[in-house]
């Protein structure tokens, strides 16, 4: 939708709380009216992070540490009640400054906790390109990550690498690491249908953990990507290496243990355990990127794969706590979750 006047406008806001653990309420309340540099998103849809927001809804963060500070509407620690979310698209529908008013009918990208409409500052919002739907423009920030991902571990014409967990993350990093002029490609996940996914969709190798054990290659992988969010994930990573593989560690485990297997070969084999996070631009690139020019990359792969074919439920906000049991009930079932508004 191109700029323009846009009907209908409320500041009711219906916005989603975690009270607790396995706790969500659905309240509303009324928003003031846009300040100068700020403008009113009427929200199109949102995208539940499954992963993360799994461990947040089953209570398993650590309660000590932010949020995101990197983001201003996640600032704030992990305590009861909170709002939460990241992957939100909107059209703004009122402008705080007359000087603003061509903002106004703008499609937008904003890292906002799931609502039905928000005020953000201007600087805060992402305009979306009219070819880029609301269903593909939620992947942004699991693209970005995913591009990130690609950053820290930077593969090598030739090497054989390995994805651990084909979540949404695991399957956008195995498709941009589809397009290496790579030896072996294969992602692994316990889920058959998510290894079934990766098959069909990619074109790649979809292996169980038991499966990737047997079939490793003589001399391990040379680069493994650990996104599974399971700490076992990491042991079988450690399995799967090589002498000087790089392992990057994208999962978030939140409060759960993580016991590692360090007994073994990891020792001797100078094994580089790598930490991976989206936040920031890795050191060793600041002189030439910047997040824009990340996203820009994002931007171009969202438009490539066409990743909204992945969308495999939608519910509305009043349907949040159905939404969320059923994630962490039938993970098997679900890969991108959306809220429509």
């Amino acid at each position: 939708m191109g700029a323009g006047k846009v009907a209908n406008i409320t500041m009711e806001q219906k916005y989603l709380l975690f009270t607790s653990p396995e706790q969500v309420d659905v309240c509303v309340r009324r928003l003031p009216e846009p300040g100068r540099n700020e403008v009113l998103v009427k929200t199109n849809r949102s995208a539940i992070s499954s992963g993360t927001e799994s461990l947040i809804f089953r209570g398993l963060f650590p309660a000590d540490e932010e949020r995101d500070s990197s983001i201003a509407s996640l600032q704030g620690s992990f305590e009861y009640p909170f709002q939460y979310g990241y992957c939100t698209v909107g059209t703004i529908s009122k402008a705080g400054d007359p000087k603003n008013q061509d903002w106004v009918g703008r499609r937008v990208f904003a890292f906002q906790p799931h609502a039905s409409c928000f005020l953000s500052n201007i600087e805060d919002l992402i305009p979306l390109p009219d070819d880029l739907s609301d269903d593909l423009a939620i992947f942004l920030p699991n693209m970005e990550t995913a591009v990130n991902l690609l950053m820290d571990g930077a593969p090598l014409t030739g090497e054989r690498v390995a994805v651990i967990g084909l979540g949404v993350i695991g399957m956008l990093t195995t498709s941009i690491l589809s397009q290496f002029p790579l030896d072996l490609l294969t992602g692994v996940d316990i889920l058959p249908t998510r290894r079934d996914k990766v098959r069909e969709m990619l074109n790649s190798i979809g292996l169980s953990p038991e499966e990737a054990l047997f079939k490793r290659p003589k001399q391990g992988y040379d680069l493994i990507y650990e996104l599974s969010g399971s700490p076992m994930g990491l042991n079988l990573a450690l399995e799967l290496a090589g002498f000087e593989s790089r392992i990057v560690i994208g999962s978030w485990y939140g409060r759960k243990g993580v016991n590692l297997n360090l007994g073994g070969k990891f020792h001797r084999s100078r094994m580089k355990l790598i930490s991976s996070q989206v936040s920031t631009i890795p050191s060793n690139l600041t002189g030439r990127w910047t997040k824009e020019r990340r996203f820009s990359v994002a931007f171009q792969h969202l438009m490539r794969l066409q990743p909204s074919r992945w969308i495999t439920h939608r519910y509305s906000l009043d349907q949040a706590k159905e939404a969320y049991f059923q994630l962490v009930s039938h993970p098997e079932d679900m890969l991108q979750i959306v809220f429509t508004y």
